[in-house]
């Protein structure tokens, strides 16, 4: 797949790769600054839980702490995620595959990029793979 042509932001001046690399690495600075703070408000509820009575079953709140904290957690989860999403994004752009579809090999439309930077395949492949809910950031 290396010969083939190279499509993307990336293919048409050092400039435009630049601006994508800057992109990315802005995304990734934000996420890691939303990590940071999910963390400390993950571990405030664990804090906080950790000062009253563990017995959950008869605690009016411990449904709804359970709940928050669970929440917390698939947040954090989704925004590592993300993070390692925007790594290989960056891995691509280094190799000069940005812009490719890491599923079919086909070009990867602007527009897509424009929209998800991260994206690692073309809507084709990206409609026929299960689907997940975006990244809230």
């Amino acid at each position: 797949m290396a010969d083939a042509p190279r499509h993307g932001p990336d293919a048409d001046t050092p400039s435009a790769a630049t601006a994508v690399r800057a992109r990315l690495a802005a995304d990734r600075a934000d996420t890691l600054a939303e990590a940071a703070a999910l963390s400390r408000e993950y571990d405030g509820i664990v804090a906080a839980n950790a000062l009253v009575a563990v017995d959950d079953e008869h605690d009016p709140e411990g449904g709804s702490t359970a709940f928050e904290r669970a929440h917390v957690a698939a947040l954090l989860a989704r925004t590592r995620e993300h993070l390692q999403e925007l790594d290989r994004a960056l891995d691509r752009l280094a190799e000069g595959s940005y812009g490719r579809c890491e599923d079919c090999g086909n070009p990867i439309p602007p527009e897509r990029l424009e929209i998800r930077p991260a994206a690692a395949t073309c809507v084709d492949c990206a409609a026929s793979t299960p689907h997940r809910p975006p990244y809230p950031g």
